[in-house]
């Protein structure tokens, strides 16, 4: 059986690198491929069945250029820079990395939540330019995150992560908006279905971890936002787009809501002029959602493994697009 060829476009760890040469023949390329302006990069995929890696735009003018192609495999869960129907319609398998950064990415977005609740980078900002000079008064007080009502939209893996922890560690009242019941998460955590107008006019903290679709897009506008109580946090762990940032930057600024923790924006990384790095009461995050060490590797571990299977035996677990195969 001939090895399969495949073009790698960003950075392995050796031991997974390493694996990877052991199955396949491996030509490993800049990130950020700039078809065809890198002329000389084409005849690479007149012959490639498989790509891996992490940030490049797979679109129907890349993948014509690749009429072999059988199995794309990126380092991620999210796959919004690949055109799914595109690969499907050729019958390429697209294979991604759902389940290893779960708990990571959980623990990112209750981080902001906390943070942002208690000021926590606004105050350190504070003691960091001497501004601490005397026992802080109600001017810097914060909120409470105990026993408050947590509305998650999406309650897929990560929502339902972030559920537990605040249903197990912290008293909360879990609402959720989603197209499906989850019997699990309502018997477990105690989780309400309710319709998004619902959710922004009772929870103290709203929580994004939506997918980026059509449905999704700037799904919370200025309307949404206006409906939220005024002492309200929202915090964006999923997917930029989902939020209109520019009625999100009014909102804040005219305490429309009280304040936000976004680890996830319209444009990355976030330009140096964006307002929201001028407000007091925003956290902002660097995209960091499954940004560990251990995770990180998990990750290529698991991206690694799915285009081997793939490659080997059309093996469909983490599959986006299991259709092609069927």
């Amino acid at each position: 059986m001939a090895i399969a060829k495949v073009i790698q476009y960003s950075d392995l760890p050796e031991d997974l690198q390493a694996l990877l040469k052991e199955h396949c023949d491996v030509t490993r390329v800049g990130i950020s491929l700039d078809l065809p302006q890198e002329q000389s990069l084409v005849p690479l995929f007149a012959d490639v069945e498989g790509l891996i890696g992490v940030g490049q735009k797979v679109d129907s003018k890349l993948i014509e250029l690749a009429p072999k192609l059988k199995v794309t495999s990126t380092v991620s869960v999210g796959y919004d820079h690949f055109d799914v129907p595109a690969l499907t319609r050729r019958g390429i398998m697209l294979m991604h990395t759902p389940d290893v950064l779960t708990e990571t990415t959980a623990d990112m977005i209750f981080t902001l939540i906390l943070c942002t609740a208690r000021r926590a980078a606004e105050l350190d900002r504070m003691i960091k330019q001497g501004r601490w000079t005397k026992t802080i008064d109600s001017e810097y007080f914060g909120s409470d995150v105990h026993g408050k009502k947590l509305g998650i939209l999406g309650l897929g893996r990560i929502g339902s992560a972030v559920a537990r922890r605040a249903h197990n560690g912290f008293n909360m009242e879990i609402l959720y908006f989603g197209r499906s019941v989850k019997e699990r998460a309502e018997t477990e955590y105690g989780a309400r279905r309710y319709t998004l107008d619902e959710i922004l006019a009772e929870a103290d903290f709203i929580c994004s971890v939506l997918p980026l679709s059509d449905e999704t897009h700037k799904l919370i506008g200025s309307e949404e936002l206006s409906k939220m109580k005024k002492d309200a946090f929202l915090i964006n762990g999923g997917r930029g787009p989902v939020v209109d940032e520019a009625a999100l930057i009014t909102a804040l600024q005219n305490k429309t809501i009280r304040g936000a923790g976004l680890d996830v924006f319209e444009k990355e990384p976030l330009p140096i002029d964006s307002p929201l790095l001028a407000l007091a009461n925003v956290v902002t995050l660097p995209h960091i959602g499954s940004a560990t060490h251990e995770t990180r590797y998990e990750m290529a571990k698991c991206a690694v493994d799915n285009l081997i299977a793939a490659l080997r035996s059309q093996s469909t677990k983490n599959c986006v697009n299991p259709e092609v195969v069927e």
